[in-house]
């Protein structure tokens, strides 16, 4: 097997140019050089596409621009091109595997990333075999000038890692698509990606954790850049009061939460590619969590926590 084996770098650029160059910048100044950025612009209406192509000038055998017309698709769908059009031209990209990593245009990533990733998802397919593999890791959190917010991505938005089974993530995920690399594997069993997909990344989990594995690597390899502009964004996490008001409003709020909607419309479409392929208790799961397309708020709040306890058991 092949110890350094050729890796896809996946970046799709919208009006990126503010942070694009410090981003490729550290793509190149990886540890691990056995690799290629392919690159789907989305669109943008910046000099994006211009710094691309200096890029690519300079570096030649490191980028692969699509020459597809830059239709604007939104990050998922986008990245599900990129996912597709690897997969469909591995020859072409010289790829033996198809060995994949999610890579967003405002971060900077830590010189060893690759090479750290790539070790463990060597480790993991000799000994789990050709399985879908999912391999993520921490971040830490910077401003728009590059200095530190957070060492951990991961404790400043509270999140408890350890809750990565599939029933708690169809509820909430918690693999950040710019530290994750994919197997071929699962890539091909990610493909196609129902059009109510949230986000490329929860998917993707979704798909590594219900026929797969995913390993969480504490070690920060990317450094989150926090900015006005960010489409998810990190939020420092606040603990709520157990009977504050706050909980109050959120269970006798007016208006139903419209993520939680979008949770269980996801739950609904994954149940609807996979049905055949889940175990009952996954296909449980799913269910639950689609009740939570009521309209009435209350109930919805009610049924979240109760999605949450029962999920939580599993």
């Amino acid at each position: 097997m092949d110890k350094t084996p050729k890796v896809a770098i996946l970046l799709s650029t919208y009006n990126g140019e503010k942070y694009l160059s410090q981003q490729l910048d550290s793509i190149l100044s990886q540890s691990y050089k056995n690799f290629i950025i392919v690159v789907r612009d989305d669109g943008s209406s910046d000099s994006s596409m211009q710094q691309l192509a200096r890029y690519q000038a300079r570096h030649p055998a490191s980028f692969h621009v699509l020459d597809t017309p830059s239709e604007n698709l939104g990050a998922s769908a986008s990245f599900t091109c990129l996912i597709k059009y690897v997969l469909d031209n591995k020859d072409r990209l010289e790829l033996e595997r198809a060995y994949m990593m999610f890579c967003d245009q405002d971060d900077i990533w830590i010189e060893k990333k690759i090479a750290v990733e790539m070790e463990q998802m060597l480790k993991r397919e000799k000994v789990r075999g050709d399985i879908p593999i999912l391999i993520h890791s921490d971040l830490s959190v910077v401003s728009e000038a590059g200095e530190e917010i957070a060492q951990s991505f991961i404790e400043y938005q509270g999140l408890v890692i350890h809750r990565n089974k599939f029933p708690q993530l169809v509820l909430c995920n918690l693999v950040t698509g710019c530290t994750a690399m994919l197997n071929e594997a699962l890539a091909v069993r990610s493909l196609p990606m129902d059009e109510k997909t949230i986000m490329h990344d929860w998917w993707v989990a979704l798909v590594a954790s219900a026929f797969g594995e995913i390993v969480f690597l504490s070690e920060p390899l990317v450094k989150y850049r926090q900015h006005d502009s960010n489409v998810i964004g990190a939020r420092e996490y606040v603990k709520p009061k157990p009977l504050g008001d706050s909980l109050i409003k959120k269970l006798f709020g007016r208006s139903p939460d419209p993520h939680l909607h979008e949770v269980a419309i996801q739950a609904d479409a994954f149940s609807g590619v996979y049905s055949q392929d889940l175990l009952a208790s996954q296909k449980q799961a799913l269910a639950l969590v689609g009740h939570l397309k009521t309209q009435n708020a209350l109930l919805q709040n009610v049924l979240c926590r109760l999605v949450r306890l029962a999920l939580s058991l599993k």
